[in-house]
């Protein structure tokens, strides 16, 4: 037999063996088919776990998602837009007076805002304290901030009551003031009365002309307090009798902009004064992704306690099929006898574990998207659904029937072709 034609030999039996093998996976899967047609309620009690196993972890995941979105959104109320600076140190000389530090100042502001683009909103905050008659020889120590008419923005400010401070109050010194809501209901009784009222800083009459408060927890990450006073900057510094401010804060468009333009405005500012002044910015995408990966963790651990559900099922499947091969001794020991190998009877009992396994797991996928998806289709929020949980849902029930199944086809295949036929 010449070289070619052994070639074309091994071909045909290589084809012959994989017909021979496609037609014997066919055969036990019509034979797996044909045992559950046969006891239709015990494959759906056995089902029934993972079911409700896999709708657990589409919905858990489901869930922890729309947590994290929420938490999220809620953090971005804050304005995580927001790059804060501030002079830390440096800047005098040995032989200069302390006082000669090289603080942050309105020009810095215009500086900052000319050469970056992408700013969407800035403002100083100088601030100082200042005890307030709240009636009835009642004082308190209040804060007072020096703001400019956007800070509003950059802290989403929501007023109840009044406006806010605008340009002209700024540019012409006016003795105005917007108070905390918690301020105005202590000393006025309400939004609405605080309005037009006034009081005094330093034995100055401001006039009250709003009323703000945040529109979100900001989780005590601002320098805002319950009671607080908002006036135009120009005003607390000329209290202060100096043009430097304590912080200065930038809006950007986008969070994805915060980390370059932190940076940027570092250098920007650092050209501006002394070489060995020290200038650092502070933002609040650290405190997103902190959240998001405790959202993560959160979401995990209760994946694991869904799984717990999965191996339950697992369990009964596990029981099933033990209890299934003990009645079909004698279908083994006749397979058996008739050539049937102990890889193909593993083969057949452990595709009954599976198919049971992922038939529950088809189910119970379908059953854990219809809740997300009909709240998306009867209502205006999207819950959002993840593809993985899906995968993951899916690719456990397998698992679970590969291994909980493993046991019982173990033991069938073991078992002595003549002894299964003496089996009643």
């Amino acid at each position: 037999m010449n070289p070619t034609e052994q070639q074309r030999r091994r071909s045909f039996e290589q084809t012959l063996g994989s017909a021979r093998q496609t037609m014997m996976f066919s055969e036990i899967l019509k034979i797996a088919v044909d045992s559950f047609r046969a006891s239709k309620a015990r494959f759906a009690l056995t089902a029934l776990g993972m079911v409700i196993g896999t709708a657990s972890v589409i919905l858990v995941v489901t869930i922890g998602m729309t947590g994290k979105k929420y938490i999220l959104e809620q953090l971005q109320k804050i304005e995580t837009n927001s790059v804060e600076v501030e002079y830390s140190g440096g800047g005098a000389s040995s032989n200069e007076h302390s006082s000669q530090n090289d603080a942050l100042t309105i020009e810095d502001q215009k500086a900052v805002v000319a050469q970056l683009p992408g700013v969407m909103y800035s403002s100083p905050v100088v601030d100082m304290h200042d005890r307030i008659s709240f009636g009835g020889g009642v004082m308190k120590d209040t804060l007072i901030l020096g703001v400019s008419p956007q800070y509003r923005y950059i802290r989403n400010l929501v007023m109840p009551a009044g406006r806010f401070l605008d340009d002209t109050d700024n540019d012409t010194h006016t003795k105005c003031a917007v108070i905390s809501e918690l301020f105005a209901r202590e000393r006025y009784g309400s939004d609405d009365a605080a309005v037009g009222q006034t009081f005094e800083i330093s034995g100055i009459p401001f006039t009250v002309i709003g009323v703000f408060k945040l529109a979100v927890d900001d989780f005590g990450q601002s320098e805002i307090a319950d009671q607080t006073i908002l006036v135009p900057n120009s005003v607390v510094r000329y209290f202060l009798g100096s043009n430097h401010v304590n912080q200065i804060y930038f809006s950007m468009a986008s969070m994805e902009e915060v980390p370059a333009a932190a940076n940027e405005i570092v250098r920007i500012i650092k050209s501006r004064h002394r070489t060995n002044s020290v200038y650092k910015t502070q933002t609040m995408k650290e405190m997103l992704t902190i959240a998001g990966n405790i959202a993560n963790a959160i979401t995990a651990v209760l994946v694991l306690v869904a799984a717990v559900t999965l191996a339950v099922g697992g369990v009964g499947i596990m029981n099933i099929m033990l209890a299934n091969v003990r009645s079909r001794i004698r279908e083994i020991g006749i397979r058996k006898a008739l050539g049937a190998t102990s890889r193909e009877i593993r083969l057949q009992f452990l595709t009954e574990a599976i198919l049971i396994s992922l038939s529950g797991g088809v189910v119970g996928t379908l059953v854990g998207l219809v809740i997300p998806l009909s709240i998306r289709f009867f209502t205006d929020y999207a819950l959002p659904i993840s593809v993985w949980s899906i995968v993951i849902a899916l690719g456990s029930a397998t698992g679970v029937g590969v291994i909980f199944g493993t046991t019982p086809a173990t033991r069938a295949a073991q078992m002595n072709p003549v002894d299964a036929l003496k089996f009643e």
